[in-house]
């Protein structure tokens, strides 16, 4: 596929790019040497490629879900900036709408 300086102008058209004469065709030679890259990849041949989502095995590693003691409210008093009937308070920074 060649592309020309027509194509270029209307692509920069819709992205609202002002482009000069100088960048569209350079543009025009940059654009043409990618897709007839891409051209030449196709060619590959791909028919006993096995499609892969990601190039290297990936596994979860789930740990054992078990209750364990949490911090005692005192040890939590010691360190929230603020408590106040059994909550720590934090400063609001969602404004209310009215």
């Amino acid at each position: 596929m060649k592309l020309d300086e027509k194509l270029i102008s209307r692509v920069a058209n819709l992205a609202r790019l002002e482009l000069t004469d100088e960048e569209k065709q350079e543009f025009t030679k940059q654009l043409s040497d990618i897709i007839e890259y891409v051209e030449k990849i196709n060619e590959m041949p791909t028919g006993d490629v096995i499609p892969a989502d990601h190039i290297v095995d990936l596994k979860n590693v789930f740990r054992e879900d078990r209750a364990s003691a949490s911090l005692d409210r005192s040890e939590i008093e010691k360190i929230a900036p603020k408590f106040e009937m059994g909550h720590i308070v934090v400063p609001r920074i969602i404004e209310s709408i009215e």
